[in-house]
């Protein structure tokens, strides 16, 4: 019997008297705002990123090659299919002026990792939000089916449009030769639209699948594949870069021709993927996907009954796939070995960076920087592995795990296990790759071994990079994001260093500054066996911290 009380009881704002919504998009705007509230750290450090890169990428352009002639012989040594493959279509090389340079060259690139910002920041707010259980409370109050998906997209459009704004704004006030203002208009759109594409192909994965990491995988893989459709597509001037939304973004031939019908292209699917993505999230329930789940075995193996067993089941997705992602890239920069003296040997610039790396010929000397810029990736995983019992702590799950009888550093020590043995197995198979084309492109099969070992020889300074953020782990778990400061740092130091002539003092802050240049130069164990006994250290004192502070209780 309904009483006076409760029939008279107001109705929750935005629900309507059958109980339904008012509307799926209700609540978007709170939602967006409040992203923009969570991120106002991540965002801002992501668009600064991407927009200084390219600034100075520019800069450089100008001065490292002033005169025509310069900008000619680096177009002349481009023009082969492993540098193509790398960069862009070969219609850049016809008058490489400045802009021409710098759309063929950071275009892509960017457009990728713009496109690897929006999927994180999608995922982030949309299935890691139903995994931890607080999209269901969230939509328990006067908030649409559709509002977290939304909320997520618009903030991934803020996102890329101010990135845009601040390309085209900064490029074209550059006053550098053939870098116009309508130019930089269509190369800050064209990054910004990668982006929303990568937002798009997101806002797909999630509805697939439960997992955060699974659906940021998905997406990656996504990106991933059209790289590799543009690269395959470019480098056989086969017509399959026509397949890749970034072959497409690559045609506009900024600062070239200015064309921007495949920009327009580019946005339709990114429109229409968008559109299926809404369609498919009503087609599941909360905190599911539409692929079902795969059942497991009846019982665990007996690996996956140990701490260190079970660390290596929730590591192995993301080591696997750094695995295959290094091993590809040093085959790629391995294939270029055998025509570095022809590409560079015209650059004055390159040859004075390439001088300070030390070296014989350009070649080893050219692969003993690119080692280094592989090891660094290597190095992101390494932080990620080692941050991951944050994650495991933060959500709960690591408190009822230590509740039984496995000790603190049984626990994190499992994980750190893993996080080392993933490092040197990354570095093992960056050489594999880089040593198994540089030999075919050089004819040198001594080669193999030579970068193989070159490769390996940063394993230390990988350990350093986990036992940093070990240490911050273990003592200030707050603080944990600035472990990343080491692979960022020794990017830009060791990327840039030798272009810019930056001083040496600056290179030996990083633990990768003190690995020997193998194969330009000889073998050094002493700086080895520092930074093992550093990384040991450092891990030790992660561990004691752990063991002294409070969990993070849920």
């Amino acid at each position: 019997m309904t009483t006076t009380a409760t029939a008279g009881a107001s109705r929750p704002t935005g629900v309507t008297t059958g109980g339904r919504r008012n509307g799926v998009l209700a609540g978007t705007g709170t939602l967006l705002r409040f992203g923009l509230r969570r991120d106002r750290v991540r965002l801002p450090v992501w668009i600064a990123a991407v927009f200084l890169v390219t600034v100075s990428t520019a800069n450089n352009v100008k001065t490292l090659y002033p005169e025509a002639a310069d900008r000619a012989g680096v177009a002349r040594t481009s023009d082969s299919p492993a540098v193509l493959a790398m960069t862009g279509p070969v219609r850049y090389l016809a008058d490489y002026t400045y802009g021409a340079m710098l759309g063929h060259r950071l275009l892509g690139l960017t457009v990728v990792l713009v496109g690897l910002m929006s999927i994180l920041l999608v995922t982030r707010h949309t299935r890691a939000e139903e995994e931890s259980g607080r999209a269901e409370l969230v939509r328990s109050a006067a908030i649409g089916r559709h509002a977290h998906l939304a909320a997520a997209l618009g903030l991934a459009a803020i996102a890329n449009l101010a990135l845009a704004l601040l390309l085209t704004a900064a490029l074209g006030g550059l006053g550098i030769e053939s870098i116009t203002t309508g130019g930089s208009l269509l190369y800050g759109l064209s990054v910004a639209t990668g982006g929303l594409l990568g937002a798009a192909a997101a806002a797909v994965t999630v509805q697939l699948t439960a997992h955060t990491r699974a659906a940021s995988g998905g997406a990656l893989a996504v990106i991933g594949a059209a790289f590799a459709l543009r690269a395959a597509g470019d480098a056989g001037d086969n017509g399959l870069s026509w397949v890749s939304p970034i072959g497409w973004l690559q045609r506009t031939y900024v600062f070239v021709d200015n064309r921007w019908w495949p920009l327009l292209l580019t946005l339709l699917l990114a429109a229409a993927t968008t559109a299926g993505a809404f369609a498919l999230s009503t087609r599941r329930d909360l905190g599911a996907g539409l692929r079902p789940a795969r059942l497991g075995p009846p019982t665990a193996t007996a690996a996956l009954g140990t701490p260190l067993g079970f660390a290596l089941r929730l590591h192995r997705g993301t080591l696997l796939a750094f695995a295959a992602a290094v091993l590809l890239l040093g085959a790629m920069y391995g294939s270029i070995l055998g025509n570095a003296d022809d590409m560079l040997k015209d650059v004055d610039q390159i040859q004075d960076a390439l001088k300070r790396v030390g070296g014989t010929s350009i070649a080893d000397s050219l692969a003993a920087l690119t080692l280094m810029v592989v090891a660094v990736i290597a190095a992101v995983h390494a932080v990620m592995a080692t941050l991951r019992p944050r994650g495991e702590e933060s959500g709960g799950r690591a408190e009822p795990v230590l509740a039984t009888g496995l000790s603190r550093a049984g626990w994190l020590g499992s994980h750190l296990t893993v996080a080392l043995a993933g490092s040197t197995l990354l570095t093992l198979a960056t050489g594999v790759g880089f040593g198994a084309a540089g030999a075919a492109s050089t004819g040198d099969a001594g080669a193999f071994w030579r970068l193989l070992g070159g490769a390996l020889a940063y394993a230390p300074a990988l350990w350093v990079t986990v036992g940093f953020a070990a240490a911050l782990y273990g003592w200030f778990p707050r603080a944990v994001p600035l472990a990343w400061i080491v692979p960022a740092y020794a990017f830009v130091i060791g990327h840039l260093g030798p272009l810019l002539k930056l001083p040496e003092a600056m290179n030996n802050l990083s633990p990768f500054g003190h690995v020997p240049r193998l194969p330009a130069v000889g073998m050094a164990w002493t700086p080895i066996a520092l930074l093992t006994a550093v990384a040991a250290a450092l891990i030790a004192l992660g561990l004691v911290g752990f063991a002294r502070r409070d969990l993070d209780m849920k």
